[in-house]
C-alpha cells in the first residue's frame, strides 16, 4: 500500500486524489440552492482549501471537473476510505499518489450530508469556471516518485522507550482531530506545572494531574480563526525570561484579513488569505491559575494561503542577564504557501519576513512600527538598501515549524523544517545563514515551477546554501515533529536530539556533541509491557498528529498526539 508520502499539511485535506476511480463522464445532478452551496464551501475552506483549490495544483491536485469525472457514489466511497481506492490497483489513483506523494486519511467521519455539500460545491465551482478534471500521465512520474526513496534510510537501533499517560486533554470539536494540541511550556517558576496550547484557541493548565483552562483567547480576538488548514489558529506561545517579575506571555495566531494594515505586506494584485500576529499578553498576577491581564499587537504578516505561517516562537533559555540573547524573542515564519501558491518571488530574500526566523526584543521600540526593538547584533543591521528587513536572524525556510536550543553542547538553535515532497529536516540556525528555500529541499536542488521533483546539486553550487544537519525522506516519513535535546536521568536518551514524524508517529533521535559530527537518524523503539508496539496502534489513528515536547526545568519528555488529545510521558529508555 502506497501510504502517506506527503508534504505536510495535506492530511486534513480532503480530496488528496479524488478524481481517482473511472475515465467515464457522469451525469449526476447536485444540489444547487444557497443553503447547500454554502454550507459546501465552509467544509471545503474548513477541510480542503489549505492543501487543494479547484482551478490550480497546490499541495495536492486541483479539484475542479471531478464531479464530472467521477459518480457521487464512487467520490463518496474514496472520501471515506482513499487507501481501499488505491490498493484495488486503480491506474489513476495510483499514478496520483505517485505524483504528489501522499494518501490522504479516512474521512468516514464525515456525514453524507456534508460530503454531499462539499461535492455540490466543487461541481458549482466546476461549471462556474468550466475546469476540466486533471490530467496525469504515468510517463511524467519522476523515477523518485516511482521507488520513494530519495535519500539515505533511517537506521534501527536498540534504544527503547516506555511511555506512561499523563494528562487527557478537553476535546475542542466534535469531529476529528479532537483536539489540536500543539505546543507545552512549562512554568517559569518551575514548579512542575506545564502548559498546553491547543490551535483552537485554548491554552490549558495542568498541574498534579488536573487539567483547566489558563487562557481562551477566541474571545479576545476580532476575526480569529483557525481554519483553513492544520496550520492555522494558535500557533504557538512562550512566556518571557522574566516572566515572574512582568509576567509577559508572547503569542502568535491567525485572523481572517479584515483590511487590518500589516508590518509585513505584499503587491494588492496577489490575495492576502489570512494574517499571522504575534501579540504580548500581561498577567496582572503572575501567581493566578487563570489568565486576567492586557494584551498589545506586536508584529502583523500577511500571507497569501492558510499554510506555512508563524508557528513557533521562543526565547534562548539563557538566565543572564547580560547575555545578548537574554529576552531576545525568535519567531520562526514559513513561506505562507507563496511557492505553491506560484508567487516565489515573495520569499528567500531580505526584504520578506516569509521564510524567515527573525529575532526582535519584545520590549523595545525601534523596530518599523515601534512596537518591538531590533537587537544591535542582528546580521543585517547594518545594511543600507532600502526595505531590508532588519529584523532577519536567518532566512530560506520553507516551514521552520518548531525550535529548540541546546546549551550544554554550545548555544545551538535547531530548527526542524517541514518539507515539500521529498524531504523533512532539521537545520542548525546560524547568524545570518541562508537555508535555500525554495531552490533547495534538504541536501538536493528543486525548481519553484517543479516541487515535487528534486535533482543533485553540481559540487561547485553544494555550498551555495547551508545544508541541512539532519534528513529523512518521505519513505521514513511525511512531516517532521521538531524536538530537543535529552539532559535528563535517562542514560539511553541522554546527549541524543529526539524528534518524531508528525504523521506516522516514529520517534527519531540522532546523538549530539559539540561537533555535530554526526548526522546519522536512528529509530527509537516504543514499547507497552515491554513488547513493542507503535502510537499508530496506541492511538488508533492512522494519522498519530505528534509532537515531542520537553520540559527543560524538570528534563522530562513528552509525547502529545492530537489524535486522542493524550499527553504521554516517557517513563523509562533502554538501550
Amino acid at each position: 500500500m502506497f501510504i502517506f508520502k506527503t508534504s505536510k499539511i495535506i492530511f486534513y485535506c480532503l480530496f488528496f486524489t479524488p478524481i481517482a476511480a473511472v475515465f467515464s463522464q457522469s451525469s449526476i445532478a447536485y444540489l444547487t440552492d444557497r443553503k447547500t452551496l454554502l454550507e459546501g464551501k465552509e467544509l471545503f475552506n474548513s477541510s480542503c482549501a489549505s492543501c487543494h483549490a479547484i482551478e490550480e495544483e497546490g499541495i495536492g491536485p486541483r479539484l475542479g471537473g471531478i464531479t464530472n469525472l467521477l459518480s457521487k457514489k464512487q467520490l463518496t466511497e474514496f472520501i471515506q476510505n482513499p487507501a481501499k481506492v488505491i490498493d484495488s490497483g486503480d491506474t489513476r489513483a495510483v499514478n496520483l499518489s505517485k505524483k504528489f506523494k501522499m494518501v490522504m486519511p479516512p474521512f468516514d467521519f464525515l456525514k453524507p450530508g456534508e460530503i454531499n455539500a462539499i461535492l455540490a460545491y466543487i461541481d458549482g465551482e466546476t461549471k462556474l469556471h468550466q475546469v476540466k478534471p486533471l490530467v496525469v500521465e504515468a510517463e511524467n512520474l519522476t523515477l523518485a516518485s516511482a521507488t520513494g526513496r530519495v535519500g539515505v534510510p533511517v537506521k534501527s537501533s536498540v534504544v527503547s522507550i516506555e511511555l506512561e499517560d499523563f494528562a487527557q486533554i478537553p476535546a475542542s470539536s466534535d469531529k476529528p482531530p479532537f483536539t489540536r494540541i500543539a505546543n507545552m511550556r512549562p512554568h517559569p517558576s518551575a514548579d512542575g506545572t506545564l502548559y498546553v496550547s491547543d490551535q483552537r484557541g485554548i491554552i490549558y493548565r495542568i498541574s498534579k494531574g488536573k487539567v483547566n483552562t489558563f487562557l481562551d483567547i477566541r474571545s479576545k480576538i476580532d476575526h480569529y480563526i483557525n481554519t483553513p488548514g492544520l496550520g492555522t489558529g494558535l500557533g504557538s506561545f512562550a512566556f518571557h525570561p522574566d516572566f515572574l517579575n512582568n509576567g509577559l506571555i508572547y503569542i502568535t495566531h491567525t485572523e481572517e484579513f479584515a483590511r487590518k494594515k500589516a508590518d509585513y505586506e505584499f503587491p494588492d494584485s496577489i490575495n492576502v488569505a489570512m494574517q499571522w500576529v504575534v501579540s504580548e499578553w500581561r498577567i496582572n498576577d503572575v501567581k493566578n491559575t487563570g489568565f486576567e491581564g492586557t494584551k498589545r499587537e506586536i508584529i502583523r504578516i500577511n500571507v497569501p494561503s492558510g499554510v506555512h505561517g508563524t508557528q513557533d516562537i521562543g526565547f534562548v533559555p539563557v538566565t543572564d542577564k547580560t547575555d545578548p540573547d537574554y529576552g531576545m524573542l525568535y519567531i520562526g515564519t514559513g513561506d505562507g504557501g507563496s511557492t505553491i501558491g506560484k508567487h516565489p518571488e515573495l520569499t528567500h530574500h531580505l526584504k520578506s519576513l516569509l521564510g524567515t526566523i527573525i529575532r526582535i526584543n519584545p520590549l523595545g521600540n525601534d523596530g518599523p512600527n515601534k512596537q518591538y526593538g531590533i537587537p544591535k547584533d542582528n546580521p543585517f543591521v547594518n545594511l543600507t538598501e532600502p526595505g531590508i528587513r532588519k529584523e532577519i536572524y536567518a532566512y530560506g525556510f520553507r516551514n521552520p515549524h518548531r525550535m529548540s536550543w541546546d546549551l550544554k553542547h554550545g548555544k545551538i538553535l535547531f530548527s526542524s523544517e517541514v518539507g515539500e515532497g521529498n524531504f523533512e529536516e532539521v537545520n542548525v540556525v546560524v547568524k545570518g545563514g541562508d537555508y535555500g528555500w525554495n531552490t533547495r529541499e534538504g541536501s538536493y536542488g528543486i525548481s519553484p515551477t517543479d516541487l515535487k521533483t528534486v535533482f543533485k546539486i553540481p559540487t561547485q553550487e553544494s555550498k551555495k546554501y547551508i545544508t541541512p544537519y539532519l534528513e529523512y525522506d518521505h519513505n521514513d516519513g511525511n512531516a517532521i515533529s521538531g524536538g530537543s535535546v535529552y539532559e535528563g536521568k535517562l542514560a539511553a536518551l541522554r546527549d541524543k536530539y529526539i524528534f518524531g514524524d508528525i504523521v506516522n508517529g516514529r520517534i527519531f533521535f540522532a546523538n549530539i556533541n559539540k561537533q555535530l559530527a554526526d548526522s546519522t537518524i536512528y529509530e527509537i523503539v516504543i514499547k507497552e509491557h515491554s513488547k513493542p508496539t507503535d502510537l499508530r496502534t496506541i492511538t488508533n489513528s492512522k494519522r498519530v498528529d505528534l509532537r515531542v515536547e520537553y520540559d527543560g526545568y524538570a528534563h522530562e519528555m513528552y509525547l502529545m498526539t492530537k489524535s486522542d488529545g493524550k499527553i504521554r510521558r516517557i517513563r523509562e529508555a533502554q538501550q
